[in-house]
């Protein structure tokens, strides 16, 4: 097989002469009764390992101790039943006897030792105990080199592993899998070609790791290779290589070639099904991960945690409240609704589809809380404006003595940045990097130049793009030019959009901010300029679109929507909505039109915009007085974040929207954001 076409590692492969050393290594000892038997101990020998696999640890021990004390290697029954029933402290009485028995140098003993050692975690005793082993063997090394890899201790192994004379399958196929644990995911496949061109057989979890690798770094070519190693060696029917190889395909751009291995295996399971969903979600194919849950459910495979947070995630994306509920009962029902996360993504789902009470019950049900969970509940709070509360849930969580991490500040400074609390926003921001030593990434800058931006501060936000570790890209140049567009500071305004437009030349929607700054000021020479620019690029704005589900169907529209099947119903609707919001005050902003037109062509303009008729439709298919969820892929702006505010006090009910920014709630005429979006 031909080494895979990657960049040369520096991985060492020396073999030099390893050195041994003797501490003293104590365990205090216990006394057993002991009770000789008659008979030959060869009769009884299924007697004692059917003891020891059942987990009757002692009374195996006293049933046979005479055989044990006779023939020592017999320990090595004792030690290995004591790993399933999670038995250490039983284990290092039994190694204290195996000490006092005289046949500590056994290799065979020992090796179970630290295999015993290895599996529980007790690292400090393993290395002990292996460097006090006066013979070790291939079988000794592989067991510290799993170990090391267990511990996160990659430079131990990898040292074991070069000063090792001799190397067995086993000890190939730990170190690949080890190397890609760490994500070392080009050394593995190096080490993988390697292992191949001396003759030893990989199995099915270093296949299985390299795979993964091939996905990391988006390797098609060198995956296919080994999907042509897989196929030539016998793997091709193996649940763990073929689910890896999906991964790999659907990882690197082909979900056809990944669905087509998981339909063509023989033995399918949850663990494929699972594979298929995330490659699903992973494309952005949402819908399609919520038909293959059915698919799967009627297959007659029951989901388990890792299918419940894929499918609760494609919920929150789609923004489908119903089917979110839906499948929330399916998890309770199979008892996975505690499982921490699966809460995480419940808290996430309720959040992003609008219904903040049900992520904070979620949140306040959950037995377990880890960093995930609170950094999901604090990011639901700011993503509904309610930055206080996010501040005060951070606090509760600093009371537990969990430490926050890059997701915890970055949905911290989202959540100041949204309610306008600047000094709170910087204060954690430094608090970030003083206190939890924590590495700004370009997202944290992103909020903090939005948090400046938003209060006014454009100075302070430039000063903070060009003062920034690493190169500012489009998006945060664009989080300015927004900035730019609420102030109105046009001559700004000009100069962060070329620098957004040198970046990529190609983005719609600087052009469209630029443009729309120039109609505020009516400069439609300007205007027209920009729209010019646009045309001889062969760019188009993004059409706004809005959906709204009413009984578990999603209905979807856009500007002056006529595709509906109630559109002439929704115009009459809106018609006469904004005749009584007139009566009451309403005043139409015209200066959000960026077209030059006329007064009552551009009312004509607003009273259709796709939020609007969203909410027409809502408001003439649901019961009176509930309340309405409306989405949008663009930010809500200025004429009907107002006209919505009129309506909710029309109709005496609660709207929802959100938009591609944050959660507007409207009620009795007011919204959640304090006008500050």
């Amino acid at each position: 097989m031909a080494r895979f076409r990657l960049p040369h590692t520096c991985f060492s492969f020396v073999s030099v002469p390893t050195i041994y050393q003797n501490p003293v290594f104590h365990f205090s000892t216990v006394t057993f009764k002991t009770r000789l038997e008659d008979g030959n101990f060869s009769d009884s020998k299924e007697q004692f390992a059917t003891l020891c696999s059942s987990g009757r640890i002692r009374e195996a021990f006293h049933s046979f101790v005479s055989y044990i004390w006779s023939e020592p290697r017999l320990f090595s029954n004792l030690i290995q039943a004591c790993i399933p029933t999670k038995s250490l402290s039983l284990g290092k009485q039994l190694h204290s006897l195996i000490i006092t028995s005289g046949c500590s140098s056994d290799k065979f003993v020992s090796n179970h030792l630290l295999n015993l050692y290895s599996k529980f975690g007790e690292l400090r005793a393993a290395v002990l105990l292996f460097d006090r082993m006066p013979r070790r063997n291939i079988m000794s090394c592989n067991i510290m080199i799993r170990a090391y890899l267990e511990m996160d201790s990659f430079e131990s192994a990898q040292k074991l592993f070069d000063e090792m004379p001799e190397r067995n399958v086993a000890t190939w196929n730990a170190m690949v899998t080890g190397l890609a644990k760490f994500e070392l995911n080009e050394e593995s496949l190096f080490l993988f070609s390697r292992m191949n061109e001396l003759g030893f057989m990989p199995d099915e979890y270093s296949l299985g790791s390299v795979l993964r690798g091939c996905a990391h770094l988006n390797a098609l070519f060198a995956g296919q290779q080994v999907h042509a190693y897989v196929m030539k060696s016998g793997f091709e029917f193996n649940l763990v290589v073929t689910c890896s190889l999906a991964h790999m395909y659907i990882k690197a751009g082909s979900l056809s070639d990944g669905e087509r291995l998981i339909r063509l295996m023989p033995n399918c399971n949850v663990v494929a099904w699972n594979t298929l969903m995330s490659g699903k979600a992973q494309t952005r194919c949402f819908e399609g991960v919520l038909d293959q849950y059915c698919t799967m459910k009627k297959a007659g495979f029951r989901p388990d945690k890792i299918t419940f947070v894929t499918v609760i995630s494609s919920c929150s994306e789609l923004a489908t409240l119903g089917q979110g509920k839906q499948i929330h009962a399916e998890a309770i029902k199979a008892g996975a609704s505690s499982i921490v996360d699966v809460v995480s993504s419940l808290v996430s789902m309720y959040s992003r589809c609008g219904s903040l009470q049900e992520s904070i019950k979620a949140f306040s049900e959950g037995k377990q809380r880890d960093i995930v969970l609170w950094s999901s509940m604090i990011s639901a709070y700011g993503f509904h404006g309610q930055g206080e509360e996010a501040i005060k849930l951070f606090d509760e969580m600093e009371q537990e003595n969990l430490p926050g991490n890059e997701v915890t500040f970055l949905s911290l400074l989202y959540a100041c940045s949204h309610c306008g609390l600047k000094d709170k926003g910087l204060a954690f921001f430094e608090l970030m990097v003083q206190k939890y030593g924590l590495k700004p990434r370009l997202e944290h800058y992103n909020c903090v130049v939005d948090l400046l931006g938003r209060s006014g501060c454009l100075e302070d936000a430039e000063a903070m793009i060009r003062s920034m570790p690493m190169k500012p890209d489009a998006v945060i140049w664009k989080t300015l030019l927004s900035a730019c567009k609420i102030h109105k500071n046009e001559e700004m305004a000009k100069q962060v959009a070329e620098e957004v437009l040198r970046i990529d030349p190609q983005d719609a929607a600087s052009y469209i901010l630029l443009a729309n700054i120039h109609a505020s000021a009516n400069k439609w020479q300007d205007v027209s300029e920009v729209r010019k620019a646009m045309r001889g690029k062969m760019l188009k704005k993004e059409p706004g679109i809005s959906w709204v589900e009413i009984k578990n169907e999603v209905h979807q529209f856009c500007l002056d929507d006529k595709s509906h099947p109630q559109s002439a119903e929704i115009n009459r609707y809106l018609e006469e909505l904004f005749s009584e919001m007139k009566m009451r005050g309403y005043v139409p902003d015209t200066s959000s039109v960026t077209h030059d037109m006329d007064n009552e062509e551009k009312e004509y303009n607003l009273a259709h915009h796709s939020e609007k008729m969203a909410i027409a439709f809502a408001l003439m298919n649901c019961p009176e007085g509930m309340s309405i969820r409306v989405m949008k892929n663009l930010r809500v702006c200025s004429d009907c974040h107002v006209a919505i505010k009129y309506i909710s006090e029309i109709k005496n009910l609660e709207i929802i929207v959100r938009d591609a920014s944050r959660f507007h709630h409207f009620k009795d005429g007011t919204c959640s954001c304090g006008d500050y979006w």
